[in-house]
């Protein structure tokens, strides 16, 4: 059977969230991806539940936060993704990720989803010192190898208007393709 934009529920968007500052604004993306007809879930790292405000984000979503594995017999709380959008990714998720190391519900995702060949687009949040570490660029090459489609790197600036760029939450989904 042929799915049909009436019999198919929206596609389903896995938002990985990392701990970094601008993390408080990913309200942002999910308002965007919503307009774009995603439906939209967010996992984040251990340490990123306290950069953004996870109560909203649910509320948004109507989703809870994923940070923690499930237990045996509980039900999956989201459907499989259609596409992953990691924003915003610091370097040490970028490096274990691409080192294959799975020691938290967002990394052993993205190492999952790698496999299963669905679309996933980075938008990287890492400082000029840390973006120029040798291990941080075989990660992003290692990764871009595996299809995984980055967007330009921000280096964690929060204030705008004195020169510095706006963190680009809507060029993830433009990674992801059109919607």
């Amino acid at each position: 059977m042929t799915k049909t934009s009436a019999q198919a529920p929206n596609p389903f968007l896995y938002v990985i969230v990392c701990a970094a500052g601008i993390a408080s604004d990913v309200g942002t993306l999910i308002t965007a991806a919503q307009e774009r007809d995603w439906e939209v879930g967010v996992m984040a790292t251990p340490l990123a539940m306290g950069f953004f405000d996870t109560d909203a984000v649910e509320t948004q979503t109507g989703r809870p936060i994923r940070s923690a594995w499930r237990r045996p017999g509980d039900p999956r709380p989201f459907p499989a993704p259609d596409a992953v959008l990691v924003a915003p990714a610091t370097f040490n998720t970028v490096n274990k990720w691409a080192a294959g190391i799975a020691d938290t519900l967002a990394l052993g995702t993205l190492c999952e989803v790698c496999g299963l060949g669905v679309p996933i687009a980075v938008l990287p949040c890492v400082g000029e010192a840390l973006a120029a570490h040798p291990a941080y660029r075989a990660s992003l090459e290692r990764l871009g190898g595996m299809g995984v489609r980055f967007g330009d790197p921000y280096a964690g600036d929060v204030q705008v208007g004195d020169g510095r760029r706006e963190f680009d939450w809507e060029r993830g989904l433009e990674l992801l393709g059109a919607r």
